[in-house]
């Protein structure tokens, strides 16, 4: 694999960090938050401002792309190798960021990056700023370490700036420009490790689909003296239902929702029960009291690489102080389904709605909506793409790497489809970094080993996986 000194890489890290900081620092002061629309004009000028510096980077394309309608910029960037062997990588991240103001608990302007304790505060220091930006000094440290003029990879990145806002634009603008996307593989950076002490790569995200059910039973509210017992009750079935999600192991007990789910296999177990797990802890970080969930698994092996069924909402009826004796008109239930590798979103669905019209009795009408669907991915343990990521982040850290899954859901799962390739995950960041919260913040040392693994990784990908 590459035989490029680890010290020529480092060297170059070091005699350039300041004016990296000072960069990043810069675009940390753009206020990309794209569910404002007040700050509409910011995560473009952020799009602008980061196409100007892949251009002062080195790549020789890079594009501004408009969504649709209102929606807002992501930023291509495209840097071929001249090797026709040469595998093609997309880096995915994104340059908007979540709310914040100083009055939510910040301890600074949030939009004032400080450094303090070998860690950087301001929002999108860790999401995703910080993480999309190490790729930048990563690829110099790249040339300069090899000697090469360009990357030992055909490189692209695409960098979106609506993922904050659940990215509404983005499968459309992936299956316009999938021509200009085609690749081999999908490096996402906009995720993080198990901890400073325990290096980790991610191998997969579950899929999500989520829904309302709206229940309709007399064509008003009536009295329950006068009617009750001799007409079905919305709310009574709303709670019917989600009663009826799973069985006495936890299991969803909807038909067909396991089809095609893919098990874990011993040696995935085995990798999951290496974590430095500890339950306690994780409690505490879930404001929870006791673990529960489906029967034969790890609370790892639940979160993360099993599906789900979750009542996020129920309701129905009078809600007000006091008694109102009725038989209420409606009822509502809100409900969630997490996926895994193997399912299918679109059969979920229909499961999902074979399942409540059969459970329902006469008289009680309703109508299912679905939000839409992400789908989950997964990257096999043994793909060379994988393999590389694994290697370049070992060197950087200079320790066995382990794996992970995610349990939640993202865009990447988008790549995956429209563009038909695997998506691996190199991300620094740490639990304490407080994505979304108050004093978001990266831990600088961490951020200098992402910028050494990308420094490695294009021409261990390169030299391990070239294409024919």
């Amino acid at each position: 694999m590459s035989t490029t000194p680890d010290n020529a890489v480092r060297a170059y890290i070091a005699g350039h960090r300041e004016a990296f900081l000072d960069d990043l620092a810069e675009w940390l002061r753009i206020p990309s938050v794209s569910a404002d629309p007040e700050r509409a004009g910011e995560v473009r000028r952020s799009a602008e401002w980061l196409a100007a510096k892949l251009t002062d980077t080195g790549f020789p394309a890079v594009e501004v792309w408009e969504t649709d309608g209102d929606g807002l910029p992501a930023v291509f960037a495209e840097w071929p190798s001249g090797d026709p062997s040469a595998p093609t990588v997309l880096v995915y991240g994104h340059h908007d960021v979540q709310p914040a103001a100083r009055e939510d608990g910040w301890h600074t302007d949030p939009f004032e990056p400080h450094t303090t304790d070998g860690r950087l505060y301001a929002r999108g220091a860790a999401d995703d700023k910080g993480q999309v930006f190490f790729h930048t000094l990563g690829v110099r440290a790249h040339l300069a370490a090899t000697g090469r003029t360009a990357p030992a990879v055909n490189l692209k990145l695409l960098i979106e700036g609506e993922e904050e806002s659940g990215s509404p634009n983005f499968p459309a603008l992936i299956k316009k420009h999938a021509d200009r996307l085609t690749c081999d593989a999908v490096i996402v950076s906009d995720t993080g490790m198990w901890s400073r002490d325990t290096p980790t790569v991610c191998t997969g995200m579950r899929g999500l689909t989520d829904c309302q059910i709206d229940l309709y039973g007399p064509d008003q509210d009536i009295h329950s003296g006068s009617f009750g017992g001799a007409v079905p009750n919305p709310a009574t079935e709303a709670a019917r239902l989600a009663a009826a999600l799973h069985d006495t192991g936890r299991r969803v007990a909807i038909p067909g929702f396991y089809d095609g789910v893919i098990e874990l296999t011993d040696r995935e177990r085995e990798l999951l029960a290496e974590l430095p797990f500890d339950e306690a802890e994780w409690l505490r970080t879930a404001h929870s009291h006791a673990t529960l969930g489906e029967a034969g698994n790890t609370t790892l092996e639940r979160i993360w690489a099993r599906p789900t069924a979750e009542v996020n909402g129920i309701g129905g009826g009078y809600q007000g102080p006091g008694g109102k004796t009725i038989i209420p008109s409606t009822a509502q239930l809100k409900l969630s389904f997490r996926l895994v590798a193997g399912q299918d979103a679109a059969a979920v669905q229909q499961s999902v709605r074979d399942w409540v019209g059969e459970q329902l009795p006469p008289g009680i009408r309703h109508k299912i909506t679905f939000w839409g669907a992400t789908r989950p991915c997964l990257t096999p343990l043994d793909h060379p793409a994988l393999q590389s990521v694994v290697r370049a982040m070992g060197r950087a850290f200079g320790q066995k790497i382990r794996f992970t899954r995610e349990g939640g859901s993202g865009p990447a799962a988008d790549l995956q489809d429209v563009l038909g390739v695997p998506v691996l995950f190199l991300g620094i960041s740490v639990p304490s970094d407080g994505w979304h919260a108050p004093n978001e913040k990266v831990e600088l040392d961490l951020l200098m080993k992402g910028v050494e693994t990308a420094a490695h990784l294009w021409e261990d990908l390169a030299e391990s996986w070239p294409r024919p």
